[in-house]
């Protein structure tokens, strides 16, 4: 009981100081200018020109990453209309998404019975897949993971799903914490995709291997460019495909959910920062082109609003990838190896996507030499 006094009053007196930055922001709100995008500060373009940059490691313009969202968005919607036909839906891709949103049997139970069984299902998940990685990887992570639902007290104010990365003395594992609040925004068939993201051969693989990297300084074991690590999970999200996984094509339409999401982002951060895009038009379009929720799409264009530029990095960083696969694979022919180029994205740790072009083509250079 004297704890929780003093816990009260320690709290207490923080009340004072609440309350005038409470003002202070009611204030600045009041006085405002119109719109939401940075287009409306002075120098807006070129701040936002320089968060692109900074975000994604690469001289895209404006312009050019909105064109790539909106291609892409087109692609996917094409990807999930076939599978719309494998699994003989009747109805537009608008009924297909309220389908996919709405229909119990893509949800375990909102119960703690429902929970643990999505926690071992993304276990077993990624078991599955620690098999297969010797076929495609090198170098594999040494440090151990775990799947973990996000404890009670944080559950409200996490996201969806996130990873904390090992410690390096070994301490720590490399841990996949899934948000089970409410087993409604966990559907069954995005299961597998978020698994491999988070897990392996997504962030843990690419984590744990940088920090286990020697002979370089400690910012590049522990520091990270956004466009190189989550342009990473989200391949890690496609070459599962390639290797065979997603056999139910619900959890591949889960697979393509998750990257429109991350091509919508392009559309309407661009949308909003550049093209003078109001809150409500930028929500609009996610909940028109993609299968989430309204809910999911109003919380993220508030995150865009406020952070411009961060949420780009993803796609670009995944499309930057897979074109140097493309050309690794044109230009060596037979001689492409899958598990040398894997390699050769992992083993310098996080880099701009500049750097990364470099490295691939030094790496392209030398299997051509000899």
């Amino acid at each position: 009981m004297r704890l929780l006094n003093e816990g009260r009053e320690a709290l207490q007196s923080w009340a004072a100081p609440y309350e005038r930055l409470i003002a202070v922001m009611t204030a600045q709100r009041e006085s405002a200018a119109a719109g939401d995008g940075v287009w409306r500060l002075p120098d807006g373009e070129a701040f936002y020109n320089a968060r692109l940059a900074n975000f994604t490691t690469t001289n895209l313009t404006a312009q050019e990453i909105h064109d790539l969202g909106l291609a892409n968005v087109e692609r996917i919607h094409g990807e999930m209309e076939a599978i719309m036909e494998e699994v003989g839906f009747e109805g537009s891709l608008q009924d297909f998404f309220a389908f996919m949103r709405e229909d119990p049997q893509f949800y375990y139970p909102n119960t703690d019975e429902g929970r643990q069984a999505y926690l071992d299902e993304a276990t077993a998940a990624i078991e599955r897949m620690n098999e297969r990685l010797p076929e495609y990887f090198i170098t594999l992570p040494q440090h151990a993971l775990e799947v973990r639902r996000v404890e009670p007290f944080r559950e409200a104010s996490a996201g969806k799903a996130f990873y904390s990365r090992p410690a390096a003395d070994g301490s720590r594992p490399g841990i996949y914490y899934a948000n089970l609040r409410d087993m409604s925004d966990m559907p069954i068939y995005q299961l597998e995709a978020l698994a491999y993201h988070e897990g392996n051969p997504g962030h843990h693989m690419q984590l744990a291997i940088m920090t286990d990297l020697e002979d370089i300084p400690s910012f590049r074991r522990f520091g990270g460019f956004t466009a190189y690590s989550e342009g990473w999970g989200l391949y890690t999200e496609y070459l599962p495909l390639e290797m065979g996984f997603y056999e139910d094509p619900y959890s591949n339409f889960g697979r393509l959910a998750m990257e429109l999401w991350r091509a919508a982002r392009l559309v309407v951060d661009t949308g909003l920062h550049y093209h003078e895009w109001s809150r409500e038009e930028a929500i609009e379009y996610l909940v028109e082109n993609t299968p989430n929720p309204r809910g999911d799409a109003t919380n993220a264009i508030e995150r865009y609003i406020v952070m411009p530029g961060q949420a780009t990095a993803y796609m670009i960083g995944m499309l930057k990838i897979l074109e140097l696969r493309e050309r690794a694979e044109s230009e060596l022919g037979d001689d492409f190896d899958i598990r040398m180029f894997h390699e050769v994205i992992l083993r310098d740790g996080a880099v701009p996507l500049a750097v990364l072009e470099e490295l691939v083509d030094a790496w392209i250079a030398e299997v051509q030499a000899g």
